[in-house]
């Protein structure tokens, strides 16, 4: 006999039933990364949908520890589908490297999915329609570290408009979790003397997340 029909019964038979009241059910989430991705291509929520080849959801390891973001896809991303290709992303995966770094194993995506037309800088709204995409992708990634690269892709993530050499050299936090800025590859390809500043941001960013791993 089902619940419903066994308080007729008893109703029926004058018998008062006392029924506990339950709040709203809260919602368990069911996000996941064949979902986002699925939305991620399909979306609509700014004009860059009209100019796009395709959007640049990100690219690796859905369990890895380091979450790499820069600003958004260039003209060669966008036609292939990944973030950080050609010369700048062959630098980032040697400056990577250095640090004992497969990006293989980590996970890489942007602010912005889609490209700006000619590779200008994400308007605000652009960035604000691609938010809560990056926000699922570290809530499902779950990551130890963030390395932020480049100025826009920094002050996109922590909320300022403080320059970029202002924001290097120090461990910045999303809540509990720890985010350091470096310079974007773009940058260091013409300016070689900054290689240096790079290196010592990689260190940085390092020693950081051996920090986390020592956390009880």
């Amino acid at each position: 006999m089902d619940n419903s029909t066994r308080l007729q019964y008893l109703q029926a038979m004058g018998i008062d039933v006392w029924q506990t009241k339950y709040s709203e059910p809260v919602e368990t989430s069911t996000d996941n990364w064949q979902q986002l991705s699925d939305e991620v291509n399909q979306c609509q929520h700014c004009e860059l949908c009209q100019h796009r080849h395709q959007p640049v959801f990100g690219l690796g390891n859905q369990q890895a520890d380091w979450l790499i973001i820069g600003d958004a896809p260039d003209e060669q991303e966008d036609l292939q589908g990944q973030p950080f290709v050609g010369v700048a992303g062959e630098l980032l995966t040697e400056m990577l490297r250095a640090i004992h770094l497969n990006r293989n194993h980590l996970f890489i995506t942007h602010i912005l999915k889609c490209r700006p037309p000619n590779d200008r800088n994400p308007h605000k709204g652009e960035a604000a329609a691609c938010a809560g995409y990056l926000q699922r992708q570290i809530a499902l990634l779950q990551p130890k570290i963030i390395l932020a690269v480049g100025r826009i892709a920094a002050q996109q993530l922590l909320k300022t408009n403080a320059p970029l050499g202002e924001l290097r050299g120090t461990v910045h936090y999303l809540e509990t979790l720890p985010v350091v800025v470096v310079y974007h590859p773009d940058y260091l390809l013409r300016k070689l003397t900054e290689k240096r500043k790079a290196w010592d941001d990689l260190q940085l960013a390092l020693a950081t997340f051996k920090n986390t791993r020592n956390l009880p």
